[in-house]
């Protein structure tokens, strides 16, 4: 492993189900008292395109999230860990994929959601809680994510909600297939404890066919199902790694972090 600065570390990672021995970059964010307090153990959020997450000199577009610097500065007790994304040819775009769908650019995709949920889950999460000092536990697990990410938040939430309680899902790509999006999310068998935060910024929301559609319908089923639902429309914002720096401290106060 790399420590690139105080808390903020990174290391290799394979997804053998996916591209075989290819290494991708996984990062972990600590609270920076966690080598402090040794008895202390932390709930964790778990992100999508972890490349863009946490600091700007390795986001795809010299912008990122900015997550490292807001929990410098807010010192919440939580751990952060993100994976970065394939970023080969439409790649990203099966990997973040629940389901089978055609696009107007790329033609048909594959989906290798569900297999990239299962190294998560299965993978990724227990080496985390086996070498850091986590709360496991349901209550005390997230997932979060933005655009095809915000999609996979959302599938980690309503498929895997045994192992996620909260999700943010930033401007999620709900428009790919509409009516997949519904039915993923009408089959799912929610806890009523369940937190879920979805946004859209004003200058996206009529960016792609159908998506003021279904992100209503999607809210109005989500609330069926009893859930803790925050949902707004974000004034100004757009589909981009700036405006979703904004929203943070808006989700994580939404999901109780």
């Amino acid at each position: 492993m790399e420590e690139i600065h105080t808390m903020l570390i990174k290391w290799n990672v394979t997804l053998p189900e996916l591209t075989g021995d290819k290494e991708r970059r996984a990062y972990i964010y600590l609270p920076d008292y966690y080598d402090i307090d040794e008895s202390r153990r932390y709930p964790v959020m778990y992100m999508f395109d972890g490349h863009n997450v946490f600091v700007d000199e390795d986001a795809t577009f010299g912008k990122s999230w900015g997550m490292k610097k807001y929990m410098d500065w807010t010192k919440k007790p939580l751990i952060i860990v993100a994976v970065e994304c394939n970023h080969e040819g439409n790649y990203r775009l099966r990997e973040y994929a629940p389901f089978d769908y055609e696009n107007f650019e790329h033609g048909h995709i594959e989906s290798m959601g569900k297999a990239y949920l299962e190294w998560m889950v299965n993978e990724l999460k227990p080496y985390v809680d086996a070498n850091y000092r986590t709360l496991p536990d349901r209550n005390n697990t997230i997932i979060c994510g933005s655009s095809m990410g915000g999609l996979m938040a959302m599938y980690g939430v309503t498929e895997y909600n045994h192992v996620f309680q909260r999700a943010a899902c930033l401007s999620p790509s709900l428009w790919v297939d509409p009516s997949q999006v519904i039915a993923m999310a009408a089959r799912s068998d929610l806890k009523k404890d369940t937190c879920i935060y979805m946004d859209y910024g004003s200058n996206e929301v009529f960016n792609h066919h159908y998506t003021a559609e279904t992100m209503i319908t999607m809210s109005q089923l989500l609330l069926t199902k009893r859930v803790n639902l925050a949902f707004r429309i974000v004034p100004g914002g757009d589909h981009s790694e700036a405006s979703w720096e904004k929203q943070i401290p808006v989700f994580m106060d939404c999901l109780g972090l």
